[in-house]
């Protein structure tokens, strides 16, 4: 997904547009120029078109404050990783000096730049956002951020300037996205060129060598694969530098467009915190995921080892119950061209389709076993369902009262679903529906 950043100098409304675009309150808001001093970063979606929005500090050029500094090398940061900028300027204050400055800082970087002049709120009668023209920006874009005034023509403007979507495509397929993450110095990099049989990417000692997602193509079985190694994930009370927050946010877009994504965890060091979060964050944007086990040749281990651990990750993340788990070594080559059997396997559960009918077998089974609860005496029934998407899998389940059934309902019919298909390795989603009795069957 292209990245949208918003800049200007301070308090012209940057992060309360942020939040409108959103729809939601993200990023803090006070009249208190300076309160954005880190970058917010979210997806946003508008008009069919999905895309990261960051907020950044205002920025103040020549200052020497230390903070102003940090700030100002912050936003130029997000300008370099953005296919486009948001310029906002305070229509009420007119043309500042700082709005020069910026603009001036902005016209050779050779990014498109949409230009929007915040707190018109009485727009057409309020045309002082033309003032702006004097900036050489193109067009000022007048909204409101604060009442949502113009926001819709705002979006439609920067929808219409976003890149083109990519598509790939193989000989007889589409590409399958292998995301190769993990925290810093797991050996991904190492991983990735033992995979390949040559040095793809350059490995060091010093955790968060890989700056940037680095693609690799392969063909496999009559498949197209294309391996992507990010950098690390770190927590993002870690993340102290402009440049390694941005080699975040990349990896974090690699993550959601991936087909599959390859955990590494360090088998020497064991599981941290950050390892889970990095699985939850896989397998909550709909990725395939394996968790492969790095450095195991350097694992003092028994019969009992491999399976202690395994249970471990599962109990701390149920989502691995379904995932598969390898054990592997970068460094001897120990299993590693098994991953691209399993993640051929990963990928083709996630492209599952179940017939409506052994849908509704089953579910049928389910619900005779295990009726649903009933509400305020009224029986629950569970009627009919059907798998309305794939990558991942997707099933819609309809019901007389869907707002009814409980959490651990949903959890039960997820499991045996689970048990009888599989779709090992893939998150599945399960939507509830409203329906109305067929004609002619009892309410």
């Amino acid at each position: 997904m292209p990245v949208v950043a918003v800049v200007g100098r301070p308090n012209v409304g940057k992060s309360t547009f942020f939040n409108r675009i959103l729809g939601r309150r993200i990023a803090i808001v006070d009249e208190t120029p300076g309160v954005t001093r880190d970058r917010n970063f979210a997806r946003a979606e508008w008009a069919g078109r999905s895309f990261f929005i960051v907020d950044t500090g205002g920025m103040i050029e020549g200052s020497r404050e230390l903070l102003d500094r940090a700030i100002r090398e912050q936003a130029l940061a997000a300008v370099e990783e953005a296919d486009l900028i948001v310029f906002v300027v305070d229509a009420k204050a007119g043309i500042h000096p700082l709005d020069q400055q910026i603009a001036e800082l902005l016209r050779p970087t050779g990014r498109p730049v949409l230009l929007v002049a915040n707190k018109v709120d009485n727009h057409p009668r309020d045309d002082s956002h033309h003032d702006f023209w004097r900036l050489g920006m193109g067009e000022p874009v007048p909204v409101s951020a604060i009442s949502g005034r113009g926001s819709g023509d705002a979006l439609d403007e920067l929808v219409a300037r976003l890149p083109e979507p990519l598509s790939e495509e193989g000989e007889n397929g589409e590409v399958i996205r292998v995301a190769v993450v993990g925290k810093p110095n797991v050996g991904k990099s190492s991983f990735v060129n033992r995979l390949f049989g040559e040095d793809r990417m350059v490995v060091s000692d010093v955790p968060g060598t890989t700056r940037d997602p680095v693609d690799s193509p392969l063909r496999y079985h009559g498949r197209d694969l294309v391996f992507v190694d990010t950098a690390g994930l770190r927590r993002q009370s870690r993340i102290k530098d402009s440049l390694e927050y941005y080699s975040s946010l990349r990896t974090a877009r690699v993550v959601r467009e991936a087909d599959v994504c390859l955990v590494l965890v360090d088998g020497f060091e064991g599981v941290h915190h950050q390892d889970v979060r990095i699985v939850h964050t896989a397998w909550e944007a709909g990725c395939g995921v394996i968790l492969a086990v790095n450095k195991w040749d350097l694992v003092e281990k028994d019969e009992r080892t491999a399976p202690t651990l395994q249970k471990d990750l599962q109990a701390r993340v149920p989502e691995l119950k379904w995932a598969p788990f390898l054990f592997v070594s970068a460094l001897t080559g120990q299993r590693v061209r098994t991953t691209l059997d399993q993640i051929m396997e990963v990928a083709a559960e996630r492209e599952r389709r179940i017939p409506t009918h052994v849908v509704n077998q089953t579910l049928q089974t389910l619900v005779q076993r295990q009726p649903p609860p009933h509400s305020r005496g009224r029986p629950v029934k569970i009627r009919y369902g059907t798998q309305v998407s794939v990558r991942p899998p997707a099933f819609a389940i309809f019901s007389n009262f869907p707002s009814e059934i409980p959490d651990h309902y949903v959890r039960y019919i997820h499991n045996e679903f689970r048990k009888a298909w599989g779709f090992s390795g893939s998150p599945i989603r399960i939507f509830l529906r409203e329906s109305s009795p067929r004609r002619g069957a009892p309410s």
